[in-house]
C-alpha cells in the first residue's frame, strides 16, 4: 500500500505507482519502541474544517487509543460503539497489530483473506481505520479490487492502471458533490474561476475527504497539499452517507478507474478552509494553482516538423 506523497507532488496524477506492498518481516522486526507511536493522535486539531466530519468518530477513537497506547484495540473497541452501529454489520473487519501480516504476503490480499486489517500506531492507520467504520462498503470495494488484480495479475514491479488508480483513490481521494459550473472550472484548471468568480457556487459544493494519507497530511496543514477529486453523481445525497457508500460499491469499476477518473485539487484552497485564500493573489501562486497542461499528439508534433 502506498504511504504519505511528497509535500512538493505536482497537482497532475500520479501514475505508476511503485508495487512496494506492506510485509510483515518477523525477523528484521524491531524491538517494541518505548515511546508509543500513535502519542501523535494528540496532535489531531478537530476543530479544522476538514475534521469536522470525520469529529464525532475520530476524536473518541483517538482519545482511546491514547489511553490503551493501542490503535489497533481503539479502532475495535469503536466498532462496538452506539453511534456506529448501524454499520458494524457491514463492516466485517478487525484491526490486527502489523506484525500478523504474513511474511511476503501483500497486505491488500491479506485483509481479504482474514478480514483483518494490519494496524500500526500512527496517523496513517489510524485514519485507514476511521474509514472502515465510515464507509465499510466502499472500503470493501476497494479491497476487493484489489485482490481481484493481484489474483490475475500477480505481484509486479508496478502496480498496473488498475491497481494505481484503487490506491490514488484509497490514500488521496476526495469525493465531490458540486455544480457543474464549479466541476467544469476544476477540470480546466482555471483555479481563478473556480474560487474567485464562483466563489458563492461553493455553498452547494459537499466534500468528503476519503484518503486517509491526505488526512493524515492535514494534521500538518501546508499550502501545496494536493487531493484528487473523484466526483459523485448530481443524482446522490452527498449528505446521506449510507447511499454515498452504497453508490460507490456500484460506481467504482475497474473501466472507469484505469482511467484515472480524477481532478487535481489543492484542499487549502477551499473557501472557508484556510484564512489566507480569502484573497485573490492566494490563487495566483502557479506553484500550488497551476494551469493545465496542453497535451500535444505525436502526429501534431510530426505535421510541426
Amino acid at each position: 500500500m502506498a504511504r504519505g506523497l511528497n509535500k512538493t507532488a505536482s497537482t497532475t496524477a500520479a501514475t505508476h505507482i511503485s508495487n512496494t506492498s506492506r510485509c510483515s518481516n518477523p525477523a528484521a522486526a524491531p524491538a517494541k519502541p518505548e515511546v508509543f507511536g500513535g502519542a501523535v493522535l494528540a496532535d489531531i486539531d478537530w476543530s479544522q474544517p476538514w475534521f469536522a466530519p470525520w469529529r464525532d468518530l475520530g476524536e473518541p477513537t483517538a482519545r482511546q487509543a491514547l489511553q490503551l497506547q493501542n490503535v489497533a484495540e481503539a479502532l475495535n473497541a469503536n466498532a462496538n460503539a452506539n453511534t456506529y452501529a448501524a454499520k458494524r454489520d457491514a463492516n466485517e473487519v478487525t484491526f490486527v497489530p502489523q506484525s500478523a501480516l504474513t511474511e511476503g504476503q501483500a497486505y491488500e490480499d491479506f485483509i481479504f483473506k482474514t478480514a483483518q486489517v494490519p494496524t500500526r500506531d500512527g496517523l496513517h492507520d489510524f485514519f485507514n481505520g476511521l474509514c472502515w467504520h465510515r464507509f465499510p462498503l466502499a472500503k470493501r470495494r476497494l479491497n476487493q479490487l484489489q485482490a481481484a488484480e493481484i489474483d490475475t495479475q500477480g505481484i509486479r514491479h508496478t502496480r498496473g492502471p488498475v491497481r494505481d488508480a484503487l490506491t490514488l483513490f484509497d490514500e488521496n481521494v476526495v469525493l465531490m458533490h458540486a455544480p457543474d459550473a464549479v466541476w467544469a472550472a476544476l477540470q480546466a484548471r482555471d483555479w481563478l474561476k473556480l474560487f474567485v468568480d464562483l466563489r458563492a457556487q461553493w455553498q452547494h459544493v459537499h466534500l468528503v475527504l476519503f484518503g486517509h494519507a491526505l488526512l493524515e497530511k492535514l494534521v500538518t496543514p501546508y499550502k501545496s497539499i494536493t487531493a484528487h477529486v473523484y466526483r459523485v453523481a448530481n443524482d446522490v445525497n452527498p449528505h446521506d452517507e449510507a447511499a454515498l457508500d452504497a453508490w460507490l460499491v456500484r460506481d467504482l469499476q475497474p473501466a472507469k478507474l484505469a482511467t484515472k477518473p480524477y481532478e487535481p485539487l489543492p484542499v487549502l484552497g477551499v473557501p472557508s478552509w484556510w484564512p489566507d485564500n480569502a484573497e485573490r493573489v492566494y490563487y495566483e501562486d502557479v506553484n500550488v494553482f497551476r494551469p493545465k497542461r496542453e497535451v500535444v499528439s505525436k502526429s501534431s508534433q510530426t505535421l510541426a516538423t
